[in-house]
């Protein structure tokens, strides 16, 4: 656990939090760098580097066999299992561990594909990261199944229901959803979707890499059948996990090398994995939880996620506000009050998002900018190539930079 002074409800105050953060030593042009790049990576605190560094120096070495060293990776990578287990509500012997999110939606996919028939259905979303589309687009020329896709409302940025509603049928196989949107911060509610996937048959798949950094995840809440998430979008390393149901673990033909293991999860796990990454996203997890009191990982987790969710909100109706007051500022995604995330969009009228980026940069500011792969959001609001810029709050995110930012954006309009 980390040693600190708390708040009286039991969680790390921002500025304790801030102090595990290198990254926030950081200077550019003699500003000191308010990262608010999260949506599209997060930065690192000191323990999880130590736990990648202590594995690489001290455990190196592949699974299963007979000498300590690999015996110790075995525990580290089940240690892991477990902890990212807690992180989603899951049990340990359903988390499979890949390169990253996109990786492991195109692994599902391809194995999906192997049960799935020419006219079968897979229902995806103008709303998410092409990393929840594309899988499924190949299916569609590889497989002849048959993709549909759920309109966005460009005014809200959320999901159009009806259309939702009308898109699933009884040739349904798959329901394909983000759980929030990177680009916009909306957050969809899976359980309508589920609702949906199930009168189908048909399985659910949710995209929870913009969503797990900021709601506590419950695979079982959610009853999905299969959950990805990215390690280093909640402080981790790059390294990607993927929950799925254990009975489909143990039916779905993964593909996989004869001689590698059958059993679950590793029979969905293909060649050596990054063992220093999993050691990092299992710190990463263990991190979060030592942000806040209670007896189990889990416990904490949550206290942690709740007191981080208000102090978000309270940071994007911030940044919103002095954002709006902005003349040629124009805002994208649902409003600070609605069910969102801490990622505000927004473009500058006669200023390319490229240039606004890089006049924030030069004032210590970092955002991105573009369509974040999540393409069709960007060219349903009718943007062009320079798509938007985005802002996200993280757990390191202060009031004085949200301020600097309202600032810099300010100077950059009025000099455009």
């Amino acid at each position: 656990m980390v040693e600190a002074t708390r708040h009286t409800a039991g969680v790390l105050s921002t500025g304790e939090i801030r102090s595990h953060f290198p990254a926030l030593e950081r200077a550019h042009n003699g500003h000191e760098v308010a990262y608010f790049d999260g949506p599209g990576g997060t930065q690192v605190p000191r323990e999880v580097v130590r736990a990648v560094s202590d594995y690489l120096y001290h455990h190196n070495a592949n699974t299963h066999w007979a000498y300590p060293t690999s015996a110790e990776t075995d525990e580290i990578i089940e240690r892991a299992r477990a902890a990212l287990a807690d992180f989603l509500g899951a049990s340990h012997d359903e988390i499979v561990f890949g390169a990253n999110a996109t990786t492991l939606a195109y692994h599902v996919s391809r194995t999906l594909g192997r049960t799935f028939h020419a006219g079968d259905e897979i229902v995806a979303t103008e709303l998410d990261h092409h990393a929840n589309v594309a899988p499924w687009q190949a299916l569609a020329r590889e497989r002849g199944v048959v993709l549909r896709t759920v309109r966005m409302d460009t005014e809200t940025g959320a999901l159009d229901w009806d259309d939702f509603e009308s898109k699933v049928n009884e040739r349904t196989r798959l329901v394909a959803v983000g759980a929030a949107s990177n680009a916009l911060g909306t957050i969809t509610d899976t359980s309508r979707a589920l609702r949906l996937a199930r009168e189908a048959g048909a399985y659910l798949f949710v995209d929870a890499v913009h969503y797990a950094p900021h709601r506590l995840t419950d695979v079982r809440a959610m009853n999905c059948d299969f959950l990805v998430c990215s390690a280093y979008k909640f402080y981790g390393p790059h390294v990607g996990a993927l929950f799925c149901r254990r009975g489909l673990l143990e039916t779905l033909p993964f593909p996989k090398l004869i001689p590698a293991p059958d059993y679950a999860p590793e029979v969905a796990e293909t060649g050596t994995q990054n063992h220093e990454g999993i050691a990092g996203a299992a710190a990463a997890v263990d991190f979060l939880a030592s942000l806040a009191e209670g007896n189990t990982r889990r416990e904490r987790l949550r206290a942690a996620f709740d007191a981080l969710h208000a102090r978000g909100s309270a940071l994007t109706k911030k940044m919103w506000d002095s954002l709006s007051e902005v003349e040629g500022v124009k805002l994208y995604g649902p409003a600070p009050e609605a069910t969102r995330t801490p990622t505000v969009a927004f473009t500058v009228s006669g200023v390319k998002s490229t240039d606004v980026a890089r006049g924030l940069a030069e004032r210590g500011v970092f955002v991105s900018h573009g369509d974040f792969y999540a393409a069709t959001v960007v060219e349903r609001l009718g943007l062009g190539v320079e798509g938007l810029v985005r802002a996200g709050c993280a757990c390191y995110t202060n009031e004085e930079e949200v301020e600097r930012l309202g600032a810099g954006v300010r100077e950059i309009a009025r000099a455009s």
